[in-house]
């Protein structure tokens, strides 16, 4: 009798699920570097549904499968490639092509597509509150000074054409096996240096947030999870009504 709700309450939860991922892509639709999630769920626990006689219970017919609950399954990167902002900062770099800069954090060895660096006090290249960025060898990248320019194979030179260090960019043999840290950061392991990519100097990449696909999902899920609440609201009055019918016979 109340399998209903299980189906109901379970889409409900789904669907304010994924409209919190939706409202996180549409947040950090203008960080530079930033990743796309996709929410996906499934049916759990499939049960075999079977109809009985009036009064002989022993003898039953399958009709087919049915699950209660519709539960969270993966959440998903987009990897892709995001368009290009031209800065005309000096420390800023963008990757077109696959792989990541190297961040040396408190925590460990973190990968981001983000290139908007500064020089800390020693002169490293750095992101901002999280690390200096690693050299091709995995080394801390030190420059010394903002008067550069690099070229697209990640090669930075001073002024003076002295060569100063190479940017790494590194990738990973699949992708989605890296975890999303809860400051937009990745980690994982695997990582190789890439020099199949290209480097464009004083230029960003942006988000690949698509707000056309986001507020279509948005508006899907909203219009989803306004009637699964409505539907609840039914099935419960109807509930009431037969349980008090009963009560009267």
């Amino acid at each position: 009798m109340f399998k209903g709700f299980y189906n109901l309450t379970s889409g409900m939860v789904s669907q304010e699920r994924r409209l919190d991922v939706v409202a996180n892509n549409m947040t950090n639709i203008s960080t530079a570097g930033y990743r796309a999630e996709l929410y996906t769920d499934s049916t759990f626990r499939e049960v075999m549904i079977s109809r009985v006689g009036n009064k002989n219970k022993a003898v039953s017919t399958e009709m087919g499968m049915e699950s209660y609950i519709l539960a969270p399954s993966v959440l998903y990167t987009d990897y892709g490639q995001g368009a290009f902002d031209e800065t005309e900062l000096p420390l800023d770099f963008a990757i077109e092509g696959d792989g990541f800069f190297a961040i040396q954090t408190a925590d460990g060895t973190a990968y981001t597509r983000a290139g908007s660096f500064i020089l800390d006090n020693d002169g490293y290249l750095c992101m901002s509150e999280f690390g200096r960025v690693l050299d091709d060898q995995g080394e801390p990248l030190r420059l010394g000074t903002d008067q550069i320019h690099a070229d697209t194979a990640g090669n930075i030179y001073a002024s003076d054409n002295s060569y100063l260090g190479t940017l790494g960019v590194y990738s990973f043999p699949d992708n989605d096996a890296l975890e999303r840290t809860p400051f937009g950061l990745f980690t994982g392991e695997g990582a190789q240096v890439n020099r199949e990519m290209v480097i464009h100097h004083q230029w960003t990449e942006r988000s690949n947030v698509s707000m056309i696909r986001e507020m279509v999902s948005m508006m899907t899920t909203q219009r989803a999870l306004q009637s699964a609440a409505t539907m609840s609201k039914i099935y419960d009055q109807v509930i009431v009504r037969a349980t008090s019918d009963l009560g009267r016979l």
